[in-house]
């Protein structure tokens, strides 16, 4: 064992803590109605069991990769970011691993939580909202699942995740047209005028730049 590096799996108890925050915090924010979301939820609740079961528990994927596949992959924490043990980054780049996944993940969840906060001033007034963040894209805490688990793909990824990745991907893409079939029934004309000027998952290039950089002088002086 490297000096100074913790050994990977064994603290279960981080493992339940984590398990319970985490998937608190998406219910929080994503709080299933009916039977499809409640689906969909369970299907986000096993990816963060499978993510935080093997970052804290058992090493279940470096297990597999050591033991079938002869890879040589020693059993620290740092090695849990795995795109940068089985291409020999380094540990420097598995820090850059962690970085950027968790970039993803944080921006997956302010969007998530952006949604909501719109959402639940809209419902007060019962009025179709496409301002904000629903300016740029019409299901932005679906967006925001995509990112965030995307990032912790980045970040940790393991064969269950990887497997439920695609699988969470198509869910949520069924469940945001069964949701758009309601909204048409209930705002008609304005919410197909709506969907057609707003992409469904990612926003615009154009409109992207202008938000992080803002307008280009030669617009503004157009």
């Amino acid at each position: 064992m490297e000096s100074g590096q913790p050994a990977l799996g064994g603290t279960w108890i981080i493992t339940i803590i984590m398990v319970i925050v985490v998937s608190w915090i998406v219910f929080k924010y994503i709080v299933p109605k009916n039977f499809k979301e409640w689906r969909n939820f369970g299907l986000i609740q096993a990816f963060i069991i499978a993510l935080y079961a093997e970052m804290y528990g058992f090493p279940l994927t470096i297990y597999l990769l050591t033991s079938f596949l002869g890879f040589d992959i020693p059993w620290l924490h740092v090695k849990g970011h795995l795109w940068a043990s089985l291409f020999g980054w380094g540990d420097g780049m598995a820090m850059v691993e962690m970085i950027v996944g968790y970039a993803f993940v944080f921006l997956g969840i302010s969007l998530i939580v952006r949604g909501w906060k719109q959402v639940y001033e809209a419902q007060k007034t019962d009025r179709l909202v496409t301002e904000g963040i629903y300016s740029y894209v019409r299901h932005p805490q679906y967006t925001g699942i995509y990112l965030a688990i995307f990032g912790q793909l980045i970040h940790w990824p393991t064969i269950p995740t990887l497997v439920l990745f695609p699988v969470i991907v198509v869910a949520y893409y069924a469940l945001a047209r069964k949701e758009e079939k309601v909204m048409i029934n209930r705002f008609g004309d304005e919410y197909r005028t709506y969907a057609e000027k707003v992409p469904m998952f990612f926003p615009k290039w154009e409109e992207t730049r202008e938000a992080l950089f803002g307008k280009d002088e030669k617009e503004n002086s157009a």
